[in-house]
């Protein structure tokens, strides 16, 4: 991730204080953006907890970039993404030697279900879209947290706009008159 450096700021500061605000101002926010990528708030926390500890680690130069904030979120969501498809190889796995198709039930209907219709598109795109829908940020910040070129960014938000749409497609019924 390309960070710039801010100002230099004062080396007597506690650094443990340092995280531990940066911690309670944005853990809620990030437990919000990995629960929608990830669906597990167990999971969710998991990995953020790992992130804020690498935080800890490397305080002494991410304290310097614009927004550490950014920084603890790209660490908690590409870890994310790799938890996510290792369980998903396993499950494929574990189907294929039990025997079973996997297939999915279509929705219903009756209800819009948000999470359900990400957890049929893939992690990598799940993230893009939670990360430029949710959280509001461009295809440029995107591509820069998750280390991936603007066209890889684009390319997956497309698919994932297009594997969503009939997913959360809501039909109006018209009432008919006798």
């Amino acid at each position: 991730m390309a960070a710039r450096v801010t100002g230099v700021r004062d080396p007597e500061a506690d650094p443990n204080a340092e995280v531990a605000a940066l911690y309670a101002r944005t853990w809620p926010r990030l437990i919000g953006v990995l629960v929608s990528i990830g669906g597990s708030r167990a999971d969710a926390e998991e990995v953020a907890q790992d992130a804020y500890v690498k935080l800890l680690g490397r305080w002494s130069s991410v304290r310097r970039y614009d927004d550490p904030e950014a920084w603890v979120r790209a660490v908690a969501v590409r870890t994310l993404i790799s938890r996510l498809r290792r369980q998903q190889v396993a499950a494929k796995a574990s189907a294929k030697l039990l025997g079973r198709t996997g297939e999915v039930r279509e929705p219903d209907g009756e209800a819009l279900d948000v999470a359900a219709a990400l957890a049929r598109i893939t992690p990598a795109q799940r993230a893009v879209v939670v990360l430029h829908h949710v959280m509001d940020l461009s295809i440029e910040q995107i591509a820069d947290e998750l280390q991936l070129p603007p066209g890889t960014v684009k390319s997956r938000l497309a698919r994932a706009r297009q594997a969503l749409a009939p997913l959360l497609a809501v039909e109006e019924e018209v009432p008919r008159h006798a």
